[in-house]
Order: C-alpha cells, then sequence, then structure tokens
C-alpha cells in the first residue's frame, strides 16, 4: 500500500475532533505519510501543505476555489468524513481531484431511526400511548394493524432508503418505494399516501420537490397512519399538513427536520398532541460518528492499495443534478 502524503484540512477544527478519535488519527498517521496538526485555509494559502497528496476532512470542509487549489498542486484525492459533498467538491472535480464521502455511513443511523419509528407506527404505539390518560383508556381498540402484511411507504430512493429496505427485510411488510423522480415512478405519492399505513419521507433536498408533500396528500391518509419526516422541513406544506392534523387525531406525524428549523415560537408543531419532535437527531451523532471516519480510512486503504473504491463521489451525484 502507498503511503501518500497526507493533512487534515478543516474550518472548524472542533469538528475533526469530534468525529475523527485519537486512534483513528494515529490510524492515518500510520498509513500516511501524515503531516500532524489540523490545517486551514490560511496554511493552504501560506504553501504549508504544497506537497500534500490527499486530504482527510469532515463537516466544516474548506472550500477550495481555483486560486486555493493552485497552492495545492499535489492534491489528488479528499476524504470527507461526512455525507454531501456538493458545497465544496465542483472545483475539485474541475481539476481532476477525487472525491470520497462518507455518505453511506451515515445513512445508517437514519435509517436505524426510521425503522425503529416505522415498527412503533405499525404497531398504533403513537396514537394508543397519548390516548392512555385514564384506566378506562387501556384496552386494545386504538392498537395498529401490526407489523404482518402491512404497506410502508418510502418516499425517495436514495442511500437512506434503500439502507432501510435492507433492514425492513427483517420483518414481514410490503416496502413500496417512490423515487424522487417523477418519471421513474410506477407508483404515485397520492397512492402511497392513500394505502400504506406508514410513510416515511427520504426525499432529495431539490427545489423541485419544496412543498410537494401537502395536505391534500395528508388528509387522504389511512385510519391511524403515521408520517416520518427524516428528509428536509421544506419538502413538506407544513401550515397545510399542521392543518389536517389538527382535523384528525389519529394521525400521527414524526418530524426529526422542519422548516424552518427549529420550528418558530408559538408553531402549533410543539403543541399538536399528535406530533412528535426531534431535534434533528437521525442522522450521525456522539458515537455513530466514528462509522463515518473508519469508512473513509478503510476508503483511502482501497485508494492507496489500487483496489476498486466503494464510496467515490461522481458530479452527476452531485445535489443540483442528481437524478
Amino acid at each position: 500500500m502507498k503511503k501518500y502524503k497526507s493533512a487534515i484540512l478543516s474550518a472548524n477544527p472542533s469538528q475533526i475532533d469530534y468525529v475523527y478519535t485519537p486512534v483513528q488519527i494515529q490510524e492515518i498517521a500510520s498509513i500516511t505519510d501524515f503531516l500532524p496538526g489540523i490545517y486551514s485555509a490560511e496554511d493552504v494559502e501560506s504553501g504549508k501543505l504544497a506537497d500534500v497528496e490527499v486530504l482527510f476532512s469532515t463537516w466544516g470542509m474548506v472550500q477550495l476555489d481555483d486560486a486555493l487549489l493552485e497552492r495545492m498542486p499535489a492534491l489528488k484525492a479528499v476524504f470527507y468524513a461526512a455525507g454531501a459533498t456538493d458545497y465544496f467538491a465542483r472545483p475539485l472535480f474541475a481539476r481532476g481531484i477525487r472525491v470520497f464521502s462518507a455518505w453511506c455511513a451515515n445513512a445508517i443511523p437514519v435509517a436505524e431511526f426510521c425503522v425503529a419509528q416505522i415498527i412503533l407506527g405499525l404497531k398504533g404505539y403513537f396514537r394508543t400511548s397519548r390516548s392512555l390518560t385514564a384506566p378506562e383508556y387501556f384496552n386494545h381498540k386504538l392498537a395498529g394493524r401490526g407489523v404482518y402484511g402491512e404497506t410502508v411507504a418510502l418516499i425517495g430512493a436514495g442511500a437512506i432508503s434503500n439502507t432501510v429496505q435492507k433492514l425492513l427485510q427483517a420483518y414481514r411488510v410490503n416496502v413500496v418505494v417512490v423515487p424522487s423522480r417523477r418519471e421513474k415512478r410506477t407508483v404515485s405519492l397520492e397512492e402511497v399516501f392513500r394505502t400504506a399505513m406508514v410513510v416515511s419521507n427520504h426525499l432529495p433536498d431539490r427545489d423541485d420537490n419544496v412543498g410537494v408533500l401537502n395536505g391534500d396528500l395528508f388528509r387522504s391518509m389511512r385510519e391511524g397512519a403515521v408520517f416520518i419526516n427524516t428528509g428536509r422541513g421544506r419538502q413538506v406544506n407544513e401550515p397545510e399538513m399542521i392543518q389536517v392534523l389538527e382535523e384528525r387525531s389519529d394521525l400521527t406525524a414524526l418530524l426529526d427536520v422542519t422548516y424552518p428549523e427549529p420550528p418558530p415560537a408559538g408553531s402549533k408543531l410543539y403543541t399538536l398532541p399528535n406530533v412528535k419532535l426531534t431535534p434533528h437527531i437521525a442522522g450521525s451523532m456522539n458515537d455513530e460518528v466514528h462509522r463515518m471516519s473508519e469508512y473513509m480510512i478503510e476508503e483511502y486503504r482501497r485508494f492507496a492499495s489500487g483496489e476498486p473504491c466503494l464510496y467515490e463521489v461522481a458530479e452527476s451525484m452531485l445535489l443540483t443534478s442528481k437524478t
């Protein structure tokens, strides 16, 4: 395995300390020709990284424009221990610099979070627990249809949706996937909102998806159905959703994302009994973030050994051009 000259680059060193453990930093140092420390845009501009061939980073990656890239003529690859690379990748692609991302690693905790909520939703947990306010309500009349044979709809067909599908193979459920692109759909949003007991949103954060999950869709949902949003808040027409949730106390909305985020003071999302808010915790957090750096260290090993890489980002994958 070749030892490339490497460094860690970040505009926010605290994120490096958060994502990479000391043991992982030591591992990078052992498998690369490592330049110790955490470097900034100013260090690039000063020429300190002129001979660096590979960079490791995470959230807070420096946006390397043409002027900065001129100061790093040896750079061949960036290993980004986080998800989306849209905000910094294009200038790198223009110079033939390869970009690798831990987008698949970041999909795992989101998918695990969703599957947990899906199973509870199918069992009717959320509806029954908020109704159990006195002994006389201690019965099964509001229980869900159960897991066996029920229909779960996943809106979007990206990495998170794919991981949810794999995890749900352990259960006897009917999973229906609605791709984000209309031309790729064999089933409509209208049909899955009308037929699924749980609908989970995984749409990419594109402008053409803004507000597509509207009041008519929520109003058509089955008795006791559950909507999960770990995608983006702006994909939901929240005023219309709120109106439907006020009208139909049987529905449940589990919202890990909102628009804006957090909801403004006085928003009904804080007080509606059939809304459960979480503060954007589905993605990699705390110990989970170390999986992302692990993925990038292993990807570097493949890169340096000339083996096929698993998590390389192509320009066609960037959000503005994603198909």
